[in-house]
């Protein structure tokens, strides 16, 4: 199958995640190619000048560019709709590399007052330490973006769900805010995924996922990918990732492509699980409050249909009791994991105050509307009743 960008920009997006960036090769093997080299041999140092003087194209160096990240990097921009892509390390690689993108010293950023923590502990302390300062403020509050940009500010940050109390912002609201302002706009599309949400369409300049979680399904691997518009994507690949080097590995690119070829059925089964958990939980009287966008008592409902198709995988709660009782049903769940990624075939369930909000204080924890017996559930492709189930024993184990 020869790749054609115009053909393939007519598939659905569930087609694409199979087939979307696929390139012939030479044996005609159906599966793409693990190109597991560092480095790419020149027929000539003519040949070798060329690529480097950006007169030739061709593969120098896995730092600058391999054949196998090159598909999915095509995969994840059709998906995407965005010019081009680039595969990062990690989700936080993606997340630094987007924003020094973007920023240098003396810039200001804006961003929601609830995100991931270690991406809260980036744009409080490290960005800081190059100069770059940041304000957070709660995004469902357009006078609250307003109030906090400066001469200074560039970019606009957020995650939409929210981690980890799913609240979902107005994609086109804030890039009308940003166009006035003529701020560069980041959103954060890990929860989703491109196939419930494209923000990108919407107008975003950028979009961020951590790979780890729904693009490789499988708990094995961990990524980024950023996608945006040519010039950006330049820029961050041929002098972000270039000299600061959090490149993704062939191999771990390979596994993610492997891993989308299932992502809209698998996708269809968290979605569906995820709503009929959220419904059990938000009937039942141990649990105070249940954060999920399906519902139609949470803010986001309206967005669905809208800005995102569905509500995604992941829901959060609060038990009614304090954290050591928190913690305590966290203990006594034998099916569920407890872990911190999501996105994986396995429920997963975490305590963010103690775990992946950890790096914020107590004061930006409360702020952020994270509280000390929510928890949250990434939920799986078990069958519910089973994971229902696992959730009445751990109740009944502590009373």
């Amino acid at each position: 199958m020869d790749f054609n960008k115009q053909k393939q920009q007519d598939w659905q997006a569930s087609t694409l995640a199979i087939h979307g960036g696929h390139q012939p090769n030479q044996h005609g093997a159906l599966v793409s190619p693990l190109h597991q080299s560092a480095t790419f041999v020149f027929d000539n140092a003519e040949q070798g000048g060329a690529r480097f003087a950006g007169d030739e194209a061709g593969y120098i160096y896995t730092r600058l560019g391999n054949p196998t990240t090159a598909e999915l990097e095509r995969k994840m921009a059709l998906l995407e709709g965005a010019d081009d892509a680039a595969a990062t390390a990690s989700g936080m690689a993606a997340v630094s590399s987007a924003l020094l993108t973007h920023l240098q010293a003396g810039d200001h950023l804006v961003a929601s007052n609830a995100v991931y923590g270690c991406s809260f502990a980036l744009m409080t302390t490290q960005l800081d330490r190059l100069g770059i300062s940041c304000t957070m403020v709660d995004f469902s509050d357009e006078q609250a973006i307003r109030s906090a940009i400066t001469p200074a500010t560039k970019v606009l940050f957020c995650e939409t769900p929210v981690n980890p109390h799913l609240t979902v912002f107005d994609i086109s609201r804030l890039v009308d805010i940003a166009k006035q302002h003529q701020l560069i706009t980041i959103v954060d599309n890990t929860f989703m995924t491109p196939l419930l949400q494209q923000p990108l369409k919407m107008g975003v300049d950028m979009v961020i996922h951590s790979a780890t979680k729904y693009l490789n399904g499988h708990g094995d691997v961990i990524a980024g990918i950023v996608c945006g518009k040519a010039e950006h994507m330049h820029k961050l690949k041929f002098e972000i990732l270039k000299d600061f080097g959090a490149v993704i590995s062939p191999h771990d690119a390979w596994l993610i492509l492997r891993g989308m070829k299932t992502l809209d059925v698998r996708l269809t089964r968290h979605c569906d699980n995820a709503e009929q958990l959220a419904n059990y939980l938000d009937s039942h009287p141990k649990f105070s409050k249940v954060f999920y966008p399906g519902l139609a008592s949470h803010s986001g409902h309206q967005f669905i249909g809208k800005q995102m198709k569905r509500a995604g995988g992941v829901l959060a709660f609060e038990l009614d009791g304090d954290m050591q009782d928190a913690i305590k049903f966290v203990n006594h769940c034998r099916l569920m994991t407890i872990a911190v990624s999501l996105g994986d075939a396995e429920t997963l369930i975490q305590h963010p105050a103690s775990m992946t909000h950890s790096p914020y204080t107590p004061e930006a924890r409360a702020q952020a509307g994270i509280t000390d017996n929510l928890l949250r559930i990434s939920v799986g492709l078990e069958d519910v009743s089973d994971i229902i189930a696992d959730i009445e024993q751990a109740l009944a184990s502590i009373g």
